[in-house]
């Protein structure tokens, strides 16, 4: 065994650093990522407020998450491409749109996704 092989528990919480790494950059390097971030917390304040279903609260917590997920992946790429060249490419023009692309489809899901909840507990307030 190499001496400075680390048991494999160690590796698999520092990955856990990685992550926690990540989502602090995007927070703090991406616009649309704190949007992301602060209209969660609008809906989550919402979600309980209104005291929606559990189905409806893992329809909101998918679209959270998703959101999440789908951005970060979007920003990804976008840094991958610019690590890659600095000269314009069409197919790298193409992969960011592409990225984002998904990004502003899984976004209208969402919105959807919250007007099909919350619609009917706001009517009911009139």
């Amino acid at each position: 065994m190499d001496s400075n092989a680390k048991p494999a528990q160690f590796g698999f919480l520092r990955s856990f650093s990685y992550a926690f790494a990540g989502i602090a950059t995007a927070l703090r390097a991406e616009r649309n990522m704190r949007f992301h971030f602060f209209s969660s917390i609008v809906v989550l304040l919402i979600s309980f407020y209104f005291s929606i279903t559990k189905t409806e609260w893992l329809f909101i917590l998918v679209s959270i998450g998703g959101m999440f997920a789908l951005e970060m992946v979007n920003t990804a790429i976008e840094r991958v491409v610019d690590l890659v060249t600095d000269e314009y490419h069409f197919l790298a023009k193409q992969a960011k749109d592409l990225a984002a692309g998904a990004v502003f489809v899984y976004a209208i899901l969402s919105v959807v996704i919250g007007i099909m909840i919350f619609l009917p507990y706001i009517l009911e307030l009139f």
